[in-house]
């Protein structure tokens, strides 16, 4: 009958046996169990880092699409802020010209009042990316999916 192991074990062994028979140590199975998440990383490190380069673009690329959204809302809104007055007055327009012209400078300032919140979550998103902040990625996750639902409620249903 072999010698019981005593408190200590060597890495790598798996079962020891006790008085009250043979077990695996705790430490042994973590250890092995490490090693194996150590060799995944490793294993797709390049495909984990291209998903990060690629999250880092995207956000940059929506950030400048933000940008370029708000900057024609506002020139839009601004027209519609002069025209719309003056075209309510003109009995020549069609009332649906009229509404689809209404219904543009609602979605316009729609555009413009939601400016700050989405910029926010953009540049902090960006910045969790850049820094592989994983706790403020799931602090905005949230913010996203409230700005992901905004958007997609101005767009116009066809």
């Amino acid at each position: 009958m072999p010698t019981p192991i005593k408190g200590t074990a060597k890495s790598g062994s798996t079962a020891s046996k006790a008085a009250s028979g043979s077990y695996v140590k705790f430490s042994d199975k973590l250890t092995a169990s490490i090693t194996d998440i150590s060799k995944i990383i490793e294993q797709h490190k390049e495909m984990i880092d291209s998903i990060q380069e690629v999250a880092i673009e995207l956000t940059s690329s929506i950030g400048s699409l933000h940008t370029l959204t708000v900057k024609y809302a506002r020139t839009a809104n601004q027209i519609l802020d002069v025209l719309l007055p003056i075209l309510k007055n003109l009995p020549l327009i069609p009332k649906n010209v009229m509404q689809m012209l209404v219904n543009l400078e609602s979605l316009t300032q729609k555009i413009i009042d939601n400016e700050a919140a989405t910029t926010k979550t953009i540049t902090d998103v960006n910045a969790g990316l850049k820094t592989g902040d994983a706790n403020k990625l799931k602090a905005h996750a949230g913010q996203l999916q409230a700005v992901t639902k905004t958007i997609t409620s101005i767009i116009p249903k066809v």
